[in-house]
Formats: structure tokens, C-alpha cells, sequence
């Protein structure tokens, strides 16, 4: 960012609300001396996903939801490297602000994990599969046994069975590799945390949905690998090799990690939203921004549906009317709900009179009431 930007104003921001897909992606800020780190080597972000992103923010015109002071607090969050915890109630968009920080400064694929009242920070940072790895240890010296003993393994083909030709080098490559013991790397998957917190060469963007529906300690034990940006795979730390490669989050991809530990080169973006079903500890709303989020107006409703369905048909004001009603009369509502009522709605032969009346108001419920 040059000195000329620096003192235009708002020419610190580069989050502006469009969602549109840059050209080339934008440079980020500098981080603060305390928010440096220094993993390595360097790994490209992998690029977005199309049909995700596509879910959440529909294939027309992002409708501008936030206002000044909510994109500064999301520029705030870029520059001093710091999770947005994100407020307010549900179906407002607080978990598609993360798709639109992605696809606004292309940081690629978006990271989700989903949080649940049995979830674990382990769950978060890594898996291990004990016992696939102890399942193929076991064959693995099964076969060794088989080897020195000439036994016949059933898994391989008998001697006298017809085989493709091969040269010597190929026979030699294939028998050593039969007797390689299984590596620890293949047993291990980085979960969506601890794939977030790679050394990419720019920030990954982690969505941490519905962090107040989690046990009370998660919040506590999230302070540690958010302050430092690194955390120790124990079984790789013990292990005798000085690298291994484990799986990621993203599908098909391995990373290297060395001595057993992850640390970031660059401090993702992480979006923790939450429904307010309970406060979170001092020390944990310390080390976040707060955003809050507010039920979008008449206007922006109407703009998101046309986003969504591509259109605006025929009875979409007044659907919107009366989803405004109910969510000012105090009931909880989404904007799922409304984009579902408005598709049923225009769907063809479809009556919103008498039967079909019942299933509109079926389809905008007060979710508050528990049916």
C-alpha cells in the first residue's frame, strides 16, 4: 500500500462489501510486529470453490449488506490479523461474510468447520487414525511372514497364474514397495484449523459456524493456537521420521509438516460466528473484533432474492412484506426461509391460495417456537 493511499481517506481499507471477484487479488497489509510468523516452506492457496460459493452467495450482483462502520470492523480484523466474531440472528448472513471476504480478495477455497456441542479443539486441528494405521501395520507383517516362511498370500496371485509381462527394474520396485512399512503421515488429516494455520503464502479464510453451540470449554482452549498460530501434532513429534505428509482438509491435497509442528506464515481469516446462545469468557472476546450483524431492510430483502433466483417474480414484494411483519412483530426468521417461500411460490401450478396458503405459512415459521 503506498503513502498516497495510506493518507486517502478510508485508503487503509481493502474489504469493501462488493464481493466481486477481483482481476488480480489484492496485496494485504502488513501485519503488526506481534502478529508475524514464521512457518515455512511457503504454499499456494488452493483456488476457490465455485459450487460453494455459488450456495452462499447466489450467481447474480452481491446486494451491499454492511455499512461503514461494519467494513471497518472487517478491515480492522485483516490488518491487525484477528478472528471476527460475528452476532446476531440467524439466516442474516453472518456466515456468508466469510465467502465474500474470499471471493472480494481471492483467498481461495473457504475452510468450514462446523461446530457442535461435542466438538473438540482436536477435532478442529487434526485426526488420527489409530486403527487403520494399526489394521495395516498388521498386514503389513502378515505379508512379511508370508515372505519368509513361502507361504501363498491370498491377496496376491498364485505362481502358475498368467501375469503381464514386466522388465527387471519394474519387479525389483514393485517387490521392494510391497514391504515398505505404512507411513504415520498417511493416517493423519489436518481438520479445517489446523489446515488453515499451513504457511500459505496468503491467508486461508476459516469459518467457525455456531461457536456458542460448542462445549464451555472450547473457547478457552481456542485462545492458545489463535494467539501463537502454531500447535504440535503429537504423534508426529514422537515419531522417529523428521518429516511426514498428512492430509488436509482440502480434498486431494497432502502438506509437509516437519518435527511434528504447524505453524503459519500468515494468520487466516477467521470468521466465528455465533447466534447468541450464551456470552463467551473476557479473555477469549479479548483476542476478537466483534461484529454485529442487523435483519437486512425491505430493499436489501428484495435485492437478495433477485440475487439468489437470478429474477424478481411475480408476488416477490409482497412475500417480502410480510416476512418484514413477522420478523418486526419480534419471531425469528432466516433468509432461507424467505428465498424458499418466494421459488415455491413462483413454481409452476403452484396455488398460494387456500392448501397453498398453509404451506407459505408453513415455510415463514417463527423458528423461535420449535416447530
Amino acid at each position: 500500500m503506498s503513502a498516497q493511499e495510506q493518507t486517502a481517506p478510508n485508503g487503509w481499507r481493502v474489504f469493501h462489501g462488493t464481493g466481486r471477484e477481483p482481476a488480480v487479488a489484492p496485496a494485504l497489509p502488513q501485519p503488526p510486529p506481534w502478529r508475524r510468523f514464521g512457518g515455512g516452506p511457503p504454499r499456494p492457496v488452493p483456488p476457490a470453490d465455485a459450487q460453494a460459493a455459488l450456495r452462499r452467495l447466489g450467481p447474480g450482483e452481491i446486494t451491499p449488506q454492511l455499512g461503514e462502520e461494519e467494513i471497518d470492523v472487517v478491515n480492522a480484523a485483516l490488518l491487525l490479523r484477528r478472528p471476527l466474531l460475528i452476532t446476531g440472528p440467524p439466516g442474516v448472513g453472518k456466515s456468508t461474510l466469510a465467502y465474500l471476504i474470499s471471493r472480494e480478495l481471492g483467498l481461495g477455497r473457504v475452510l468450514e468447520w462446523n461446530i457442535v456441542s461435542r466438538t473438540t479443539l482436536k477435532d478442529g486441528l487434526y485426526a488420527h487414525d489409530a486403527m487403520g494405521r494399526a489394521q495395516a501395520i498388521a498386514a503389513w507383517r502378515a505379508g512379511l511372514r508370508h515372505a519368509d516362511t513361502g507361504e501363498t498370500d491370498p491377496a496376491r496371485p498364485e505362481p502358475d497364474a498368467p501375469r503381464p509381462p514386466a522388465d527387471d527394474d519394474e519387479v525389483t520396485s514393485s517387490s521392494s514397495t510391497r514391504q515398505l512399512p505404512p507411513v504415520l503421515g498417511d493416517f493423519i488429516t489436518l481438520g479445517p484449523l489446523g489446515t488453515a494455520l499451513l504457511p500459505y503464502d496468503r491467508p486461508r479464510v476459516l469459518l467457525v459456524d455456531e461457536l456458542d453451540k460448542s462445549d464451555i470449554d472450547l473457547p478457552n482452549d481456542l485462545l492458545h493456537v489463535l494467539e501463537n498460530g502454531s500447535y504440535d501434532v503429537p504423534e508426529l513429534v514422537r515419531d522417529a521420521a523428521d518429516t511426514a505428509r498428512v492430509h488436509t482438509s482440502d480434498p486431494g491435497s497432502q502438506a509437509e509438516v516437519r518435527d511434528g509442528r504447524v505453524e503459519c506464515r500468515e494468520f487466516p481469516v477467521v470468521v466465528i460466528t455465533s447466534n447468541g446462545e450464551r456470552e463467551f469468557p473476557a479473555a477469549f472476546r479479548r483476542r476478537c473484533l466483534p461484529l454485529e450483524m442487523r435483519t437486512p431492510t425491505r430493499e436489501q430483502l428484495l435485492a437478495m432474492v433477485e440475487g439468489h433466483l437470478g429474477a424478481r417474480p411475480q408476488g416477490t414484494e409482497d412475500l417480502v412484506d410480510l416476512f418484514v411483519q413477522r420478523v418486526q412483530a419480534g419471531g425469528t426468521h432466516s433468509l432461507d426461509q424467505l428465498l424458499n417461500a418466494v421459488q415455491m411460490t413462483t413454481a409452476g401450478g403452484f396455488q398460494a391460495d387456500g392448501h397453498g396458503r398453509k404451506l407459505v405459512e408453513m415455510l415463514l415459521r417463527d423458528l423461535a417456537k420449535g416447530r
